[in-house]
């Protein structure tokens, strides 16, 4: 089928549309770039469409403004195999169909439907003058406002550090400046101009006392060990993903307001991003792999899973169709890469190689050829029970991966991998409240989870599968709101809330509990961090799954854990933990709630906005006045300085770099 490209307007679209549908009816078969397989339907089970859309590309000719750019063409296939256009159901009951050849007079819209489009003038919608679809939302990066007609700032890694202009998640950074930041600068820089993270290790002299005489420097080593080298990949294992991003809110922990104002995002898969900035901007990062500890690995993977369903190219029939399957080929691609562009992986097989797999099952689904590395997750499945997917998603079941691809390996290994909390946005109120140190007295609930219970409620997930039953489970037996069919758990009572309703105080509701649920969902939830951060004693019901750095801290002083059997059981064994042990844990869970928590990253951002705003934003104010303890990141660094000198594959090999130091020196504290 030859379709030319034709300015359109509506005058000529009564023509356009007869031709089309001439040529439709001949050539019945042709998918174009719908990529609908030629005996393949799209619809939404009542009856079958086709949607080929035509869209004006490069070599078309350009459209006026107040012309359509995008002309989509709504079929119907009838019994007679013949297509054609019409605004009347087949029957009663079924969906409105679309006669784009007539314009609806009570609506404005570019392509003249009242089903249609969003693209309304915005001073006539704003003030009630034309009408408009309920669903407009402007869902883009970097646009602002319902219908996307105020330019803001994009999210961009570590928004180009100042050095560059962020397009859509793109960085292009100034002259002089380069890497996924625009945080490297160029070997002509003067050195008092480059991020502290990369100042030599040197005392530099007063530029004011330079004289022609020589300089005498005297060497101060700053840098401390570990020291982390973070691959440059290609964009299209990170930059171009966010680039692409279909919805502004996916995989990123802020976006910005119509004043560039920050707005951080529920978005739990944040935490990849949080790390990521954290590491590029720390003074334990270098630029000479030769002096490296670890390498780390930056696919963005939960970027890459958010867009495989709404962005379907990126799915090949060769992966199932299964996200997990196509995300595993993406770290092998880029496993390919460093392992053929950069000498460091073959030196230790991958083992000082650092990969983060931050959607629900973790490094489930990691390629074979990593699995020496060690992996961030936020799932810690060892398998020893649940040997099998956890998810009740069909995307994500990582179960039909062909094994010459994933091999054999456990989801976790507690000897090499760690498990980092997943992202929570600042609530300033709850910091300004210091819901994390609230008493023992002023906790009245004994048991709190709040959460989706499953199909037996309202709203609940309908998969039997779903949080492998466990949430089924406590629901059954203490829930506190009535289900479908207005009953309670078998267990219930007053000082127990098990629930599916979400409110507004559901911060303020964990930190009036004693003891906080830490019960999974489509693999890994955030009700640790939830608990954490309110002060909460967690009550973890996963058998066999790690929590954040269980494999590290010391769980039995600040949690819970209960096998999946004894849920029956739960209120019986809390009510035996005698108030002095409540008391105790309950001191050691405000001593290291900010473990859990991504201030580093907050801070950063923190930083860039003091620089663009004389006032301060109330998170802002509240994160920059907590106590400088450790947190996600300083944790994470710990772990990786111990890891160095404690890991027993690392005892074989020459751990001297060439510093001109004695060799006492060589263990830095």
């Amino acid at each position: 089928m030859d379709m030319a490209c034709a300015t359109m307007s509506w005058e000529n679209a009564d023509a356009f549309m007869d031709t089309l549908e001439s040529d439709v009816r001949r050539f019945r078969n042709w998918n174009a770039t719908s990529q609908v397989p030629k005996n393949g339907l799209w619809g939404d089970g009542l009856f079958p469409y086709v949607r080929p859309i035509v869209i004006q590309q490069e070599q078309c000719a350009f459209v006026d403004r107040e012309q359509s750019t995008q002309i989509v063409l709504l079929l119907k296939l009838v019994a007679s195999k013949q297509f054609h256009l019409s605004s009347s159901p087949a029957k009663p009951d079924d969906p409105k169909l679309t006669d784009w050849k007539t314009p609806d007079p009570d609506v404005f819209t570019k392509n003249m439907s009242k089903p249609g489009w969003c693209n309304v003038d915005p001073e006539d919608a704003y003030s009630s003058k034309v009408k408009f679809k309920e669903e407009c939302d402007c869902k883009y990066d970097g646009l602002w406002g319902r219908f996307c007609e105020t330019p803001v700032e994009c999210s961009c890694i570590n928004q180009c550090s100042e050095h560059g202009h962020c397009r859509g998640g793109f960085c292009q950074c100034d002259r002089g400046y380069f890497g996924i930041d625009c945080s490297i600068p160029s070997m002509y820089s003067l050195a008092y101009d480059w991020p502290s993270w990369l100042q030599p290790s040197m005392d530099l002299p007063d530029l004011k006392n330079i004289s022609s005489s020589p300089i005498d420097v005297k060497a101060v080593a700053k840098k401390k060990r570990p020291l982390i080298y973070v691959y440059d990949l290609p964009a299209e294992f990170d930059s171009h993903l966010l680039e692409g991003r279909h919805f502004k809110f996916e995989c990123v922990n802020r976006i910005y307001d119509d004043k560039n104002r920050t707005i951080w995002t529920e978005q739990l898969y944040g935490a990849q991003i949080a790390l990521y900035e954290s590491i590029l901007s720390s003074p334990h990062r270098t630029l000479n792999g030769d002096e490296a500890d670890y390498f780390y690995v930056p696919v963005l993977d939960s970027c890459l899973i958010t867009r495989s369903d709404d962005a379907p190219h990126l799915q090949m029939p060769r992966d199932l169709h299964i996200r997990s399957y196509h995300t595993l080929e993406y770290y092998r691609m880029a496993y390919d890469h460093i392992a053929q562009k950069y000498p460091y992986w073959n030196r230790t097989s991958g083992r000082d190689h650092i990969w983060f797999f931050s959607w629900d099952e973790g490094a489930c689904y990691a390629p074979k050829e990593i699995w020496n590395s060690m992996m961030l997750v936020h799932w810690g499945n060892t398998n020893t029970k649940h040997k099998n997917s956890t998810t009740a998603y069909w995307a994500d079941n990582w179960n039909d991966i062909p094994f010459d691809r994933r091999g054999d390996h456990p989801c976790f290994d507690p000897r090499k991998d760690l498990v980092l909390p997943a992202w929570k946005q600042p609530n300033p109120a709850a910091i300004w409240l210091k819901l994390w140190a609230r008493p023992r007295n002023s906790r009245t609930t004994l048991f709190y989870f709040n959460g989706n219970l499953g199909s037996a409620y309202k709203d609940g997930r309908p998969e039997d599968t779903y949080s492998m039953g466990i949430r089924q489970k406590l629901a059954a037996e203490f829930g506190s709101t009535p289900d479908k069919q207005g009953k309670l758990g078998r267990q219930h009572t007053t000082n127990v809330t098990v629930t599916y309703l979400r409110t507004e105080k559901y911060y303020e509701e964990l930190a009036s509990s004693v003891f906080c649920g830490v019960l999974p969902g489509d693999g890994w939830s955030g009700r640790m961090e939830d608990s954490m951060l309110q002060g909460c004693i967690p009550v973890i019901i996963q058998d066999g799954i790690f929590l954040p750095y269980e494999n590290v801290l010391n769980y039995n002083s600040f949690a819970i854990r209960i096998q999946e059997d004894d849920i029956p059981n739960i209120i019986r064994i809390l009510g035996e933990i005698n108030e002095t042990q409540i008391e105790f844990m309950l001191r050691n869970v405000r001593q290291i709630w900010q473990r859990f928590f991504y201030r580093d990253s907050i801070l950063l951002e923190a930083r860039r906005q003091k620089r663009l705003f004389s006032e301060e934003a109330p998170w802002s104010v509240e994160v920059s006045q907590l106590d400088d303890v450790d947190d996600v990141f300083t944790t994470f660094v710990q772990v990786l300085h111990y890891k160095l000198y404690n890991d027993p594959w690392r005892l074989g090999i020459l751990q001297r770099k060439e510093t001109g130091l004695p060799d006492i020196c060589s263990k830095a504290s």
